[in-house]
Protein backbone atom coordinates (compact mmCIF):
# COMPACT_ATOMS: atom_id res chain seq x y z
CA UNK A 1 0.00 0.00 0.00
CA UNK A 2 1.58 3.47 -1.10
CA UNK A 3 2.17 6.33 1.92
CA UNK A 4 0.01 8.41 1.79
CA UNK A 5 1.78 11.88 1.42
CA UNK A 6 2.13 13.93 4.37
CA UNK A 7 0.26 17.14 4.51
CA UNK A 8 3.64 19.22 5.29
CA UNK A 9 4.78 17.68 1.85
CA UNK A 10 1.33 18.78 -0.31
CA UNK A 11 2.20 22.32 1.20
CA UNK A 12 5.75 22.23 0.15
CA UNK A 13 4.89 20.63 -3.13
CA UNK A 14 2.16 23.36 -3.73
CA UNK A 15 4.23 26.20 -3.43
CA UNK A 16 7.21 24.85 -5.18
CA UNK A 17 5.02 23.86 -8.31
CA UNK A 18 3.07 27.42 -7.94
CA UNK A 19 6.97 29.36 -8.37
CA UNK A 20 7.36 26.86 -11.00
CA UNK A 21 4.71 28.56 -12.79
CA UNK A 22 4.51 32.05 -11.86
CA UNK A 23 7.70 32.91 -10.61
CA UNK A 24 6.84 36.32 -11.22
CA UNK A 25 3.86 36.53 -9.73
CA UNK A 26 1.92 40.18 -9.07
CA UNK A 27 -1.18 41.69 -9.23
CA UNK A 28 -2.80 42.01 -12.40
CA UNK A 29 -4.75 45.36 -11.98
CA UNK A 30 -3.03 48.92 -12.70
CA UNK A 31 -2.65 51.31 -10.46
CA UNK A 32 -0.18 54.48 -9.50
CA UNK A 33 -0.87 55.25 -5.95
CA UNK A 34 -2.76 53.66 -2.68
CA UNK A 35 -6.52 54.99 -3.39
CA UNK A 36 -6.13 53.97 -6.53
CA UNK A 37 -5.65 50.43 -5.59
CA UNK A 38 -8.03 50.11 -2.93
CA UNK A 39 -10.70 51.79 -5.72
CA UNK A 40 -9.59 49.03 -7.95
CA UNK A 41 -9.64 45.97 -5.42
CA UNK A 42 -13.21 47.50 -4.86
CA UNK A 43 -14.53 47.23 -7.87
CA UNK A 44 -12.87 43.73 -9.01
CA UNK A 45 -15.07 41.95 -6.58
CA UNK A 46 -16.68 39.30 -8.52
CA UNK A 47 -15.75 41.21 -11.79
CA UNK A 48 -12.44 40.14 -13.76
CA UNK A 49 -9.17 42.22 -13.52
CA UNK A 50 -9.27 42.98 -17.24
CA UNK A 51 -12.52 44.44 -17.32
CA UNK A 52 -11.32 46.88 -14.06
CA UNK A 53 -8.38 48.22 -15.51
CA UNK A 54 -10.48 49.01 -18.63
CA UNK A 55 -12.65 51.26 -16.18
CA UNK A 56 -10.45 52.71 -14.12
CA UNK A 57 -8.61 55.08 -16.59
CA UNK A 58 -11.65 56.76 -17.04
CA UNK A 59 -12.60 56.71 -13.79
CA UNK A 60 -9.08 58.12 -12.35
CA UNK A 61 -9.13 61.08 -14.94
CA UNK A 62 -11.86 62.33 -13.38
CA UNK A 63 -12.14 61.19 -9.92
CA UNK A 64 -8.59 60.46 -9.32
CA UNK A 65 -8.36 61.39 -5.51
CA UNK A 66 -10.26 60.55 -2.19
CA UNK A 67 -11.14 64.39 -2.07
CA UNK A 68 -13.05 64.49 -5.92
CA UNK A 69 -14.42 60.96 -5.54
CA UNK A 70 -15.72 61.87 -2.10
CA UNK A 71 -17.38 64.59 -3.94
CA UNK A 72 -18.78 62.83 -6.55
CA UNK A 73 -22.75 62.12 -7.61
CA UNK A 74 -23.68 58.17 -7.26
CA UNK A 75 -25.74 57.88 -10.65
CA UNK A 76 -22.37 59.51 -12.19
CA UNK A 77 -19.82 56.91 -10.53
CA UNK A 78 -22.46 54.16 -11.67
CA UNK A 79 -22.42 55.25 -14.95
CA UNK A 80 -18.62 54.73 -15.72
CA UNK A 81 -18.34 51.10 -13.42
CA UNK A 82 -21.78 49.96 -14.72
CA UNK A 83 -19.61 47.15 -16.77
CA UNK A 84 -17.84 45.80 -13.29
CA UNK A 85 -21.30 44.81 -12.30
CA UNK A 86 -22.89 45.20 -8.79
CA UNK A 87 -22.75 49.15 -9.65
CA UNK A 88 -25.20 50.73 -7.57
CA UNK A 89 -23.41 49.39 -4.21
CA UNK A 90 -19.78 49.64 -5.65
CA UNK A 91 -20.21 53.04 -6.42
CA UNK A 92 -21.88 53.66 -3.21
CA UNK A 93 -19.28 52.22 -1.38
CA UNK A 94 -16.46 54.04 -3.45
CA UNK A 95 -18.33 57.26 -2.48
CA UNK A 96 -18.75 56.76 1.48
CA UNK A 97 -15.05 54.94 1.32
CA UNK A 98 -13.56 58.46 -0.02
CA UNK A 99 -15.67 60.44 2.11
CA UNK A 100 -14.38 58.27 5.30
CA UNK A 101 -10.70 58.55 4.07
CA UNK A 102 -11.05 62.91 3.58
CA UNK A 103 -12.68 62.76 6.93
CA UNK A 104 -10.80 60.74 9.16
CA UNK A 105 -7.64 60.69 7.15
CA UNK A 106 -6.76 63.53 6.31
CA UNK A 107 -7.20 62.47 2.69
CA UNK A 108 -4.10 59.43 2.94
CA UNK A 109 -5.29 55.99 2.65
CA UNK A 110 -4.23 54.08 6.00
CA UNK A 111 -1.74 51.85 6.33
CA UNK A 112 -2.59 49.10 8.62
CA UNK A 113 -5.18 46.40 8.84
CA UNK A 114 -7.34 47.73 11.49
CA UNK A 115 -7.62 51.29 9.67
CA UNK A 116 -8.42 49.80 6.47
CA UNK A 117 -11.25 48.06 7.58
CA UNK A 118 -12.76 50.96 9.42
CA UNK A 119 -13.22 52.28 5.61
CA UNK A 120 -16.78 52.03 4.12
CA UNK A 121 -16.96 48.88 2.15
CA UNK A 122 -13.71 47.52 3.27
CA UNK A 123 -13.66 44.05 3.62
CA UNK A 124 -10.91 41.91 5.21
CA UNK A 125 -9.64 40.45 2.12
CA UNK A 126 -9.67 44.25 0.20
CA UNK A 127 -7.52 45.56 2.91
CA UNK A 128 -5.34 42.32 3.34
CA UNK A 129 -4.33 43.41 -0.91
CA UNK A 130 -4.11 46.63 -0.01
CA UNK A 131 -1.69 46.69 2.80
CA UNK A 132 0.45 43.75 1.65
CA UNK A 133 0.93 45.18 -1.93
CA UNK A 134 1.11 48.98 -1.28
CA UNK A 135 2.36 48.77 2.21
CA UNK A 136 4.61 46.06 1.97
CA UNK A 137 2.88 44.50 4.83
CA UNK A 138 2.78 40.33 5.67
CA UNK A 139 -1.17 39.48 4.64
CA UNK A 140 -2.91 36.55 2.56
CA UNK A 141 -5.98 37.83 0.80
CA UNK A 142 -8.26 35.01 0.46
CA UNK A 143 -10.71 35.51 -2.77
CA UNK A 144 -12.87 33.06 -4.52
CA UNK A 145 -9.29 31.31 -6.55
CA UNK A 146 -7.32 31.13 -3.10
CA UNK A 147 -10.51 30.14 -1.34
CA UNK A 148 -11.20 27.42 -4.53
CA UNK A 149 -7.71 26.14 -4.45
CA UNK A 150 -6.66 25.73 -0.63
CA UNK A 151 -9.49 23.67 -0.07
CA UNK A 152 -8.70 21.90 -3.46
CA UNK A 153 -5.72 20.65 -2.76
CA UNK A 154 -6.43 20.52 0.99
CA UNK A 155 -3.29 22.77 1.65
CA UNK A 156 -5.63 24.93 4.16
CA UNK A 157 -9.47 24.20 4.26
CA UNK A 158 -12.02 25.88 5.87
CA UNK A 159 -15.90 26.74 5.79
CA UNK A 160 -14.78 30.35 5.71
CA UNK A 161 -11.89 32.55 3.47
CA UNK A 162 -11.17 33.59 7.49
CA UNK A 163 -10.60 30.10 8.44
CA UNK A 164 -8.17 29.22 4.86
CA UNK A 165 -6.25 32.31 5.70
CA UNK A 166 -5.65 31.70 9.32
CA UNK A 167 -4.32 27.86 7.85
CA UNK A 168 -2.51 29.44 5.36
CA UNK A 169 -0.76 31.27 7.70
CA UNK A 170 0.30 28.59 10.02
CA UNK A 171 1.32 26.82 7.16
CA UNK A 172 3.38 28.87 4.94
CA UNK A 173 6.29 31.60 6.28
CA UNK A 174 5.93 35.37 6.32
CA UNK A 175 8.05 35.99 3.49
CA UNK A 176 6.08 34.22 1.32
CA UNK A 177 2.35 35.10 1.93
CA UNK A 178 2.01 38.18 -0.03
CA UNK A 179 3.71 36.28 -3.69
CA UNK A 180 1.58 33.12 -2.59
CA UNK A 181 -1.62 35.42 -2.68
CA UNK A 182 -0.72 36.17 -6.04
CA UNK A 183 0.36 32.83 -7.03
CA UNK A 184 -2.79 30.84 -5.92
CA UNK A 185 -4.66 33.81 -7.46
CA UNK A 186 -3.32 33.14 -11.19
CA UNK A 187 -3.39 29.27 -10.35
CA UNK A 188 -7.32 29.90 -9.70
CA UNK A 189 -7.60 32.04 -12.46
CA UNK A 190 -5.74 30.52 -15.56
CA UNK A 191 -5.44 26.61 -14.45
CA UNK A 192 -6.93 25.72 -11.59
CA UNK A 193 -10.14 27.25 -12.87
CA UNK A 194 -14.07 26.84 -11.05
CA UNK A 195 -15.02 24.88 -14.30
CA UNK A 196 -13.32 23.15 -16.31
CA UNK A 197 -9.64 22.98 -14.56
CA UNK A 198 -6.98 21.50 -16.00
CA UNK A 199 -6.09 18.72 -14.34
CA UNK A 200 -4.67 16.19 -17.08
CA UNK A 201 -1.11 19.28 -17.14
CA UNK A 202 -1.43 19.39 -13.43
CA UNK A 203 1.40 18.12 -11.01
CA UNK A 204 -0.73 18.45 -8.00
CA UNK A 205 -3.47 16.72 -9.26
CA UNK A 206 -2.91 13.34 -7.49
CA UNK A 207 -3.80 15.24 -4.13
CA UNK A 208 -6.91 17.63 -5.38
CA UNK A 209 -10.29 16.90 -4.44
CA UNK A 210 -11.89 17.83 -7.23
CA UNK A 211 -10.06 15.26 -9.70
CA UNK A 212 -10.36 12.76 -7.34
CA UNK A 213 -14.13 13.25 -7.02
CA UNK A 214 -14.09 13.74 -10.81
CA UNK A 215 -12.31 9.89 -11.12
CA UNK A 216 -14.75 8.46 -9.08
CA UNK A 217 -17.33 10.06 -11.76
CA UNK A 218 -15.96 8.43 -14.71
Amino acid sequence: MAKQTDKKDIQKMTIDYLNELYPNAECELNFSSAFELLVAVILSAQCTDARVNKVTPVLFKEYGTPQKLASARQEDIERIIYSCGFYHNKAKNLIACSKDIVEKYDGEVPGTLDKLQTLAGVGRKTANVVYSLWFKGDAIAVDTHVFRVSNRLAIATGKTPFEVEDKLMKAYKKADWSKLHYMLVLFGRYKCKAIKPECETCKLREFCKHYKSTLKQI
